[in-house]
């Protein structure tokens, strides 16, 4: 075979190394005719032989290809139009089918004009493809075979231009809604600190203030109205908070240098308090927010919120460390500085609800069950009865959404706005919070079972936003015969056991 000049090729022998093409077709063992359709992809060396000699007959090897001639009726210049072609190559029977050898009509074809200039359309996408005249060896399409490929093309492009406006009218609607809200909260923030927060005193309990309260606090006050409604009633100083923070420390290096865990528990200050579980916030701690990446081992909040778990324990052994406090210790890290956040944690765990559950009074917990069925009765009496029917009670799902304070059960930024209003109300907001859920999702519930109902309620869709849940919520109406929450909770305190047995079973280990 006569070799190219070596100034003018890529390789040895002539051979190009390419990849080849994913057009090619090949129709038989030792005979394939090669369709080449896109040429955008391929990336040979430009340097090529401007006039190849045609490979002899009586070289080794396979003519694989032959060269065919142009349509008779093609008399378009060939600069303005590109007419895909059979070319001729050889493979050499050592090689392997990457090595391939181009002629100049391939040189051509491929690289002077790459695009078809004869069309009448610009193709948006492989779709068009429908449009295109088929190869020369094969027969061409009919009339109403092309009329019904451009007829669906048209409707390929109307559907795609009908989802675009439909996404930017999508998008520009957001955007709309994200500007009107943001203008809000820099309204709302310009209230906060300049008149209610210098008057909190007279202003907290205005009618104006209140509705302002329930539309969501401004990100930039969210921490210091939180901290001025959860008030400070066991007058709790940030120098409390390092002393009960360095005696933490003090047990978590006793911990450390401890080699059995048989001698931890035969210390007696253990044995009459629940110091003990300081050894429990490091496992709690990395399931706290794990989505956010921050709580975690190495992340920027890891040390605060352990800070303030173990600080806290030490506060109050009698209560200890349980499962939940990390998420709403972490709420507050979030909004507050260390030894505040301590502060709040510490006066809202003190709260009669809060206590009941952290330290399972499981009589204090039944009465409150007791007292959220009345109102789930009013307001929602299809679906309590289908609770009723299959035996799904209240500390089923209640329990997690109270330990937590909807801080694990809902979005961050739903929970928030849910803390918003509970520092307005206080525990009756977490009952109606759990209501206005249920009315949410309430079609959905109905359809289910005991099953999917206690999972669905355990791990709440992910997409909940906040104007529904709150729509909801306005919804549900804290009156029964004529009596308020704090009304009805009383008047189960004072009925004792008998009211109790009526409404709601034991909480459920």
């Amino acid at each position: 075979m006569a070799q190219p000049n070596s100034s003018h090729t890529y390789g040895t022998q002539g051979r190009i190394k390419a990849w080849k093409p994913q057009g090619t077709v090949c129709l038989c063992e030792h005979v394939c005719t090669c369709y080449i359709f896109i040429a955008q992809h391929l990336s040979f060396h430009p340097l090529l032989p401007k006039e190849p000699k045609p490979p002899s007959q009586n070289a080794p090897g396979w003519r694989l290809f032959g060269k065919v001639p142009l349509r008779e009726n093609t008399t378009k210049d060939p600069k303005d139009s590109f007419t895909i072609q059979q070319v001729s190559i050889t493979l050499e029977p050592e090689s392997t089918p990457n090595h391939i050898l181009f002629n100049q009509g391939l040189w051509e074809a491929f690289f002077r004009n790459p695009r078809r200039k004869n069309l009448e359309f610009e193709p948006l996408s492989t779709t068009a493809l429908i449009l295109e005249d088929r190869p020369p060896n094969l027969p061409a399409k009919s009339v109403e075979e092309a009329m019904r490929h451009k007829q669906e093309y048209d409707e390929m492009v109307a559907g795609a231009r009908r989802r675009e406006l439909k996404e930017a009218q999508k998008k520009r609607r957001q955007m709309k809604e994200r500007f009107k809200q943001e203008d809000s909260i820099a309204n709302a923030m310009v209230i906060w600190n300049n008149d209610v927060l210098p008057n909190w005193d007279c202003m907290r309990n205005t009618r104006r203030v209140r509705e302002l309260w329930w539309q969501g606090l401004p990100p930039s006050v969210r921490g210091r109205v939180w901290s001025l409604a959860i008030g400070n009633e066991l007058n709790i100083t940030p120098e409390l908070f390092e002393i009960f923070l360095s005696r933490a420390k003090e047990r978590w290096k006793s911990f450390s240098e401890t080699s059995s865990e048989n001698e931890i528990e035969d210390s007696g200050s253990l044995q009459t308090d629940r110091e003990s579980s300081l050894d429990l916030i490091k496992l709690d701690i990395s399931r706290t927010f794990p989505s956010l990446f921050i709580f975690q081992k190495g992340g920027p909040y890891h040390d605060l919120l352990r800070s303030v778990l173990g600080a806290y324990t030490c506060y109050r052994p009698d209560v200890g460390y349980v499962q939940g406090m990390s998420f709403i210790a972490a709420v507050l890290i979030l909004n507050l500085e260390e030894a505040e956040a301590f502060i709040a944690f510490a006066n809202l765990l003190n709260k009669p609800c809060q206590m009941a559950f952290f330290r399972v009074d499981h009589d204090l917990m039944l009465k409150y069950f007791a007292a959220f069925e009345v109102f789930f009765e009013e307001n929602l009496p299809r679906l309590f009865n289908h609770f009723q029917i299959n035996n799904l009670t209240p500390d089923l799902y209640l329990i997690d959404w109270i330990f937590t304070l909807y801080s694990k059960s809902l979005p961050l930024d739903v929970a928030c706005r849910v803390w918003d209003v509970f520092c307005r109300d206080g525990e009756e907001c977490l009952f109606r919070t759990g209501l206005g859920i249920l009315r949410l999702y309430q079609e959905v519930l109905l359809q289910m079972d005991f099953i999917h109902m206690a999972q669905f309620l355990t791990r709440l869709p992910d997409d909940m936003a906040a104007d529904n849940l709150f729509s909801c919520i306005t919804a549900t109406q804290m009156l029964s015969s004529n009596r308020k929450w704090g009304q009805v909770f009383s008047a189960l305190m004072k009925d004792g056991s008998k009211e109790i047995a009526n409404h709601s079973p034991a909480p459920r280990s």
